[in-house]
């Protein structure tokens, strides 16, 4: 997720960045990330990867949508934020709309 040329951390940072947003993870947010894309695999359809990208699609969506209109622009992914964002698409656990 942090590693690679185009890991998706990397291309949401650069995709915030042209809307003037700075955005940090702490690396406990990407771990917990990457917990929810696996706990999500094996509840249902077991994707890979790919489950991360719709996870940090949904993740992302209100920040995406609202960057150009914020008034701080320096915004920082933390392990509560993730929980907070995603805990309700766990314990629902209706995960069907992360399938790709």
């Amino acid at each position: 997720m942090t590693k690679p040329n185009n890991a998706l951390i990397k291309q949401y940072k650069a995709l915030l960045h042209t809307e003037g947003l700075e955005v940090d993870f702490e690396e406990e947010a990407v771990n917990e990330i990457a917990e929810i894309a696996a706990i999500m695999n094996e509840e249902s359809e077991d994707i890979g990867a790919r489950r991360l990208y719709t996870v940090m699609e949904k993740l992302f969506e209100d920040l995406s949508y609202n960057a150009s209109e914020m008034t701080e622009k320096r915004f920082t992914i933390t392990k509560e934020y993730v929980e907070r964002i995603l805990s309700s698409n766990i314990k629902e656990k209706d995960t069907s709309r992360y399938i790709i």
